[in-house]
C-alpha cells in the first residue's frame, strides 16, 4: 500500500470512529435535553394548571363506592375525592376503576390519585406513596349493645358466626379456643345467621357491619374488639412531596374539624376511630 493509499485509510477510520461516537452520543444527548422538563414535572403544578384532579375510585365496593339510585357515584371514597378537590380548588373528576387497575392507572398518570379504600402493603410501597389514613378498614367480632364483650376472652360460652376461611375466622380460632365458633359458608349466610338469632355476635369486616346496621336497624352491631386493622389511604405517585403535602394537610384538617367522622358515621355506622 503507497503512503497516499495509508492516509486515505486512516481518514477513512477517523470518520468511522467519528460517526460512531456521535451515534452512541445522540440518545445520551436527548436524554439530558428531556431530563429538564421531567425535573420540572410537577404532579401539584399540572392539577392547579389543569384546575382539575383526577381521582380513581370504585364503582361496585359499597359504602366506600357504588352507584346510586340516581345513577351517580356516592360512596365514602367519593366523599373524600370532593373533600380533597375541594381543599385543592379545583374541579372533581371520577374515574371508576377496579381493584386490579386502580394502581396501573395511577402509574400511567391516567389518574392523579387513587382513592379505592386502598391498603398499604411493602409491596405497594415499592411502587406509589400513601397519605395518611383517611378511613377505618378492619375485621372484629360485632354484637349489640346489651352484650359486654370486650376483648376474646369473653368469648367463653358465646356463639360466634364467621366466614369460613376469612382472615377473621383464622384468626378468631386462634384467639379464642373457648368460643363457640360457627362457620358459614359465605357472608351472606354469617349475616343471615346473626339476624336470625343463630348466633349472638359475627366476626367480620366493618362494612359488613355497616350493611347490616343500614339495612337492619332493630340488629344494630357494635364494634366489641378489633382482629386487625388495615385503613385505607390515598395512594399518590411517588416523588411528588408538594402533593403528598397538599392531601395530608387536607385530611389532618378533616380530622379536626369532624368532616371524617361525619363520613364514618355516614357511610360506615360507626365514628371514626380514635387511633386511626
Amino acid at each position: 500500500m503507497n503512503r497516499n493509499s495509508v492516509r486515505a485509510a486512516t481518514r477513512t477510520r477517523r470518520s468511522r470512529r467519528a460517526w460512531l461516537a456521535a451515534t452512541l452520543a445522540a440518545p445520551l444527548v436527548a436524554l439530558c435535553a428531556l431530563a429538564p422538563a421531567a425535573a420540572h414535572a410537577d404532579a401539584l403544578d399540572t392539577i392547579t394548571k389543569n384546575g382539575v384532579l383526577r381521582v380513581a375510585v370504585p364503582e361496585d365496593y359499597p359504602p366506600f363506592g357504588s352507584v346510586g339510585a340516581d345513577m351517580k357515584p356516592q360512596g365514602y371514597d367519593i366523599d373524600t375525592a370532593a373533600l380533597l378537590a375541594k381543599a385543592l380548588n379545583v374541579k372533581l373528576e371520577l374515574v371508576p376503576v377496579n381493584s386490579a387497575n386502580r394502581i396501573p392507572y395511577l402509574s400511567t398518570n391516567k389518574v392523579d390519585l387513587v382513592i379505592s379504600s386502598l391498603g398499604k402493603t411493602p409491596e405497594r410501597e415499592k411502587v406509589i406513596d400513601f397519605s395518611i389514613a383517611y378511613a377505618p378498614y378492619y375485621q372484629a367480632v360485632f354484637g349489640p349493645a346489651d352484650l359486654k364483650v370486650a376483648n376474646p376472652g369473653d368469648l367463653t360460652g358465646k356463639a360466634v358466626g364467621a366466614t369460613r376461611g376469612a382472615l377473621e375466622e383464622l384468626a378468631l380460632t386462634q384467639m379464642a379456643p373457648n368460643a363457640t365458633i360457627k362457620r358459614f359458608e359465605d357472608n351472606n349466610a354469617t349475616i343471615s345467621a346473626y339476624l336470625s338469632n343463630q348466633v349472638q355476635l359475627i366476626a367480620a369486616g366493618n362494612i359488613v357491619a355497616a350493611a347490616i346496621n343500614a339495612k337492619h336497624p332493630p340488629r344494630m352491631l357494635e364494634t366489641k374488639f378489633v382482629i386487625k386493622s388495615s385503613p385505607c389511604y390515598v395512594g399518590l405517585n411517588k416523588n411528588e412531596p408538594r402533593l403528598l403535602e397538599k392531601v395530608d394537610a387536607a385530611l389532618t384538617q378533616a380530622r379536626k374539624d369532624g368532616a371524617l367522622d361525619t363520613m364514618s358515621k355516614k357511610w360506615l355506622g360507626a365514628p371514626l376511630p380514635a387511633d386511626l
